[in-house]
């Protein structure tokens, strides 16, 4: 299926600033799973979130626009609602 990018999404500086925001969503998974390594698995697709920063972080490829609107469309409503279960879920 071929989706188009949002008009906005043909200006640079909103591309930029969702990637900062997947950057800092990967950078903070990173981190929990360092400290709490049994939360951490709790998580989906956590290893492929913190590889996704990594690679908007250090540019092993050319980021492609087109992939960081799929994460956020595809990925991010589930990510959510399970940070959500798991925040609300009683220690």
């Amino acid at each position: 299926m071929i989706r188009m990018l949002p008009r906005q999404w043909t200006r640079p500086t909103n591309h930029r600033l969702r990637e900062r925001e997947n950057e800092i969503i990967g950078e903070a998974l990173a981190q929990l799973a360092r400290i709490d390594a049994a939360m951490a698995q709790k998580v989906p697709d956590l290893r492929q979130i913190i590889a996704f920063r990594n690679v908007l972080i250090h540019g092993y490829t050319r980021v492609d626009p087109a992939r960081v609107w799929r994460v956020i469309e595809d990925n991010l409503p589930p990510l959510r609602a399970a940070l959500a279960t798991l925040l609300a879920a009683p220690e």
